[in-house]
């Protein structure tokens, strides 16, 4: 009779596991714009069109999923058990705008532990990590890209580990004549971009030891600052020295350019564009202080914040997971965070400088924190992403505050890149 009962739970377990599946699969369709496979799906399993699913749910799970792979792990249990069950995936979206600052609220910040990595032969502008986080990639000023595999990072940090016994840089590539500003991997499939001075966007195979050289490459009419692409993979977006975000068709290099331009500062070069989770919209952060926000579909400015970090340059912007909400970063030394539908400004982080560098201001994988660096300490600072209050310090340990930091969108782990040349790693201590 019990082993009835349990066969009986377990077919229960399978159907609702199944149904959370179409659900999923469903939402993303949907969501992403494949109107009719979504409603075929719909049909045959007998789901809801309209079944409501956070963003990028499916997403999130199988990045979960792929990331316990990489790191070894054969049972779910024990994956679940080591971490790779939480985060992003589980955890519903933060509202910001409802939540009262109390004290006594804080969260502590984890402790982390840091690996420098490698070196590049000029300064280290950039960093970018895959959407599964299993891999991310450095840009320098020397011209090259450096590919590195998470898997290979965490085996180097182990306490047994041997200096050097793991090699951490998988791929070096060298195709661009000018410094590389920002990088971008497909959402798919295993291709890198890379925009540089160079006034190109190029395209790489990570995944072939034999690719030295892009297999793509796209000539634009200005230097590239900023790439991003579409969650779908078919566009991208280049932020340049020209104040419209270049959009692409990844497929046919087209180049198509809003005809609804705003009116623009004296200097509108664009430091940073990204897209929010769905594609709906994109965001440029210009050095004219303004952020703009683009419809995805008609590439049409849908919101201009004016003079969004005082008269300073704005070095980046960037959506929360949930698209409501906008975080960036100026020259002013502010962090903000803005509500998208009206252009309100949410939050403010407070207690450090930057002044000079192209800093990012980024959430951790959580959005539990924000972090960014101070120039003159050359420190990392770390604020509770709610209460807005500074919760820790780190010493960079770069010489000279880093150019650049990124998180990691599925683990408590980040990169920073320096002027130093050097590309460090840092992690939750296990």
């Amino acid at each position: 009779m019990d082993g009835i009962g349990n066969f009986e739970q377990t077919l229960l377990q399978d159907g609702k596991l199944h149904r959370q599946l179409h659900a999923l699969i469903v939402a993303h369709l949907r969501d992403n714009n494949f109107v009719q496979a979504a409603s075929a799906v719909s049909s045959a399993t007998m789901t809801p069109f309209n079944v409501q699913v956070p963003p990028n749910r499916l997403l999130e799970l199988v990045a979960k999923g792929l990331a316990a792979e990489n790191a070894g792990f054969t049972d779910l249990s024990a994956a679940v058990a080591a971490g790779y069950g939480s985060g992003p995936a589980t955890r519903a979206a933060i509202d910001f705008s409802s939540f009262q600052k109390t004290k006594g609220m804080l969260k502590g910040f984890p402790r982390h532990e840091m690996r420098h990595l490698s070196d590049h032969k000029n300064v280290a502008r950039c960093a970018r990590f895959s959407p599964d986080g299993c891999y991310f990639a450095t840009g320098s000023a020397d011209t090259s890209i450096k590919l590195f595999e998470v898997s290979k990072v965490n085996q180097l940090m182990l306490p047994d580990s041997k200096e050097g016994s793991n090699r951490v840089v998988v791929r070096t590539f060298y195709d661009h004549t000018q410094p590389i500003s920002d990088l971008d991997f497909h959402p798919q499939n295993a291709v890198l971009v890379s925009g540089s001075k160079d006034q190109t966007i190029k395209f790489f195979y990570f995944s072939k030891a034999s690719a030295k050289r892009a297999f793509r490459v796209i000539q634009d009419t200005h230097n590239v600052r900023s790439v991003a692409f579409h969650p779908s993979g078919t566009f991208l977006l280049a932020g340049t020295d020209h104040p419209i975000p270049h959009l692409y068709d990844v497929n046919s290099s087209k180049c198509y350019i809003s005809a609804n331009a705003p009116e623009f500062g004296v200097n509108a070069a664009i430091n940073q564009v990204r897209y929010s989770s769905n594609g709906g919209m994109y965001v440029s952060a210009s050095k004219d202080g303004t952020i703009r926000i683009w419809d995805g579909v008609s590439a049409n400015c849908i919101r201009s914040i004016v003079a969004a970090h005082t008269a300073a340059e704005i070095t980046s912007a960037n959506f929360t997971k949930d698209q409501r909400y906008i975080l960036s970063c100026g020259k002013d030394s502010a962090v903000k965070l803005w509500d998208v539908g009206t252009g309100r400004l949410v939050k403010q982080y407070s207690g450090s400088t930057r002044a000079q560098l192209r800093c990012q201001a980024v959430f951790n994988d959580t959005e539990e924190f924000v972090l960014s660096i101070d120039e003159p300490s050359n420190e990392i600072v770390i604020w509770d992403a709610q209460t807005t209050e500074r919760v820790a310090k780190l010493p960079s340990t770069h010489n000279g505050a880093p150019n650049w930091i990124e998180h990691s969108p599925i683990e408590a782990a980040f990169v920073t890149c320096g002027s130093d040349r050097a590309v460090r790693y840092w992690r939750e201590r296990i």
